[in-house]
């Protein structure tokens, strides 16, 4: 995940001109195709760029696409469904910010869709939804999506997205991908949690380490999701004429998903915040208990040394140097003054 994608390749191309910005990829761009109306759905597996094109039998098209690296295959879909280039050129961009834009025929979505790899470290991919009279077209950077679930409702007949308009199949895709992030937030969470327990009982630097990882999952997230607040806002209010208003009240309801998903991460973006506070707090105890005892030690031995020194000193007339009990006297007292010192500490809960 960076904070920064390279733009520099775009500079001075008039606008509409279609750049892939993201990472390099050189993968195959997978095309799948779903046409349903009531009980009849009809499934295909990259079919032929010159056979799509948006269906005259009142039935509904989705085409979802896995990559958009290919400049061709989008100039194609853009001649077939007769897509605007600004919007074309927002596709090949896969560093857009959540946005919704209203092309009067067609109706355009940008979302950041969240998954788990094997570390639990949270990937950010970017999803493209352009929406018709009578179709969806989906858009998908890496094309390791989350529609499993809307697949297997139209293969099942399963709910109304059958008996419903491309408007719903569009409410469909979002809400499969807010669902997502509930899971990955979860997740997190559980992470945040877990690293708690260990900054309190036993701070370590890779604990640091694991806490900046945190807070840089957490903005990411927060950089995906937060504008998607005022996206699903715009889509619910919008006046289009093939947005139902029964849909209206579906895209509400992911409205409120939105939000609560956004509270939930300024809750945990603010647990980790208190985590590193406390890690701090407990390094700085630890060295502070440690000088303490050192200090404590060091107390203890200047009057011992300051005896001891005393009596270093080659001077040939002192009055315990002939004695006999001189040697056992001196230690006895600088044991006596060390064990006072001791336990004056002790009473004062020095130590």
């Amino acid at each position: 995940m960076k904070l920064v994608t390279k733009r520099s390749r775009k500079t001075g191309l008039p606008p509409g001109t279609l750049v892939h910005i993201g990472e390099n990829k050189t993968g195959k761009v997978t095309i799948a195709t779903f046409n349903y109306a009531g009980t009849r759905c009809d499934e295909r597996q990259d079919p032929p760029l010159d056979g799509l094109a948006p269906p005259t039998d009142g039935s509904v098209t989705w085409v979802d696409v896995g990559g958009v690296h290919k400049m061709e295959i989008l100039e194609s879909f853009g001649k077939q469904f007769q897509l605007h280039s600004l919007l074309l050129e927002d596709i090949a961009n896969t560093d857009q910010r959540p946005k919704f834009d209203d092309y009067d025929q067609h109706f355009f979505v940008v979302l950041k869709m969240l998954s788990l790899n094997e570390r639990q470290d949270v990937l950010v991919e970017q999803v493209s939804l352009v929406l018709g009279r009578n179709f969806v077209l989906s858009f998908q950077e890496n094309g390791t999506d989350v529609f499993h679930s809307v697949r297997e409702r139209l293969r099942a007949g399963k709910g109304r997205l059958r008996q419903a308009g491309a408007d719903y199949l569009l409410y469909a895709l979002v809400d499969a991908i807010v669902d997502q992030y509930f899971a990955v937030l979860e997740a997190v969470g559980e992470k945040i949690e877990s690293l708690q327990h260990i900054v309190v009982t036993d701070p370590t630097p890779e604990t640091l380490r694991e806490i900046h990882a945190l807070k840089r999952q957490l903005l990411f997230l927060r950089r995906a999701v937060w504008p998607l607040r005022d996206v699903m806002n715009n889509l619910s209010r919008s006046e289009c004429p093939f947005l139902e208003q029964g849909t209206k009240v579906f895209i509400r309801d992911v409205y409120d998903h939105v939000v609560q998903i956004i509270d939930t991460i300024e809750t945990l973006r603010e647990m980790v915040s208190a985590s590193l506070d406390i890690y701090l707090s407990s390094v700085s105890y630890r060295l502070n208990a440690v000088m303490r005892v050192l200090t404590v030690i060091t107390t203890i031995f200047m009057p011992l040394s300051f005896i001891a020194s005393i009596y270093g000193m080659n001077f040939e007339h002192m009055p315990e140097l002939k004695s006999e009990w001189g040697y056992p006297v001196v230690l006895g007292i600088m044991a006596v003054v060390g064990v006072g010192m001791l336990a004056a500490f002790r009473k004062k809960r020095w130590i």
